[in-house]
């Protein structure tokens, strides 16, 4: 588990300068691993994003026992499923997963982050790719995938920051309300403890 706590410089910057509702400022970010009583939240975050037809190719909203699933799927020391919490409220998740499953891939992972939709800009998606980053060769990670959407801007420009490169583009892949859509694959590579690639 890690943490995140807001200076007080911070709140004031949040509350006057940048636009954005302070109250994710006043209260400690906690990044921890996922538990089967946050799948209510987590699902309830996932259906928000698939209505904004940005962040997800899933067109239809799904429920949580049909994801119950999820959470056994990932380990913590080696493919972690990590919720930011808020107040002791979910307000954001990141999800890690094999990129392919043919052997060969074992050290490349997928990401995917997201957000609360009341708390989306307040450096939530951030914290989680920031703390995905810095445990990524302790735990056999030595490249890093994400895939979004030529549209989804916001998202292309945090992982931008955060040292991904775009890696390739699949051109009119997806089809979301009868609009095609573009998918970027961006990218980066991580230092890796020699040997530590999911053996």
């Amino acid at each position: 588990m890690s943490a995140v706590a807001f200076s007080e410089k911070d709140r004031r910057s949040l509350q006057h300068g940048s636009g954005q509702a302070p109250i994710a400022a006043r209260k400690e970010l906690k990044i921890r691993d996922a538990v089967e009583a946050d799948l209510p939240a987590i699902i309830g975050i996932y259906n928000a994003a698939i209505a904004t037809r940005i962040s997800t190719a899933q067109l239809e909203p799904v429920t949580v026992e049909s994801r119950r699933h999820w959470l056994s799927e990932h380990t913590s020391d080696c493919y972690p499923f990590w919720v930011a919490e808020i107040d002791g409220r979910v307000r954001g998740w990141l999800s890690v997963k094999s990129f392919l499953p043919r052997f060969a891939y074992r050290g490349t992972i997928e990401l995917s982050v997201y957000v609360d939709e009341n708390f989306r800009r307040r450096g939530i998606a951030r914290k989680l790719l920031e703390a995905a980053i810095a445990r990524a060769s302790s735990i056999g990670i030595n490249a890093m995938v994400g895939l979004i959407f030529a549209h989804n801007e916001a998202s292309l420009k945090l992982f931008t920051r955060l040292g991904f490169e775009r890696w390739g583009l699949l051109p009119r892949v997806a089809r979301l309300d009868d609009v095609e859509r573009d998918l970027v694959v961006v990218g980066r590579h991580c230092a890796m403890h020699k040997g530590r690639a999911h053996e």
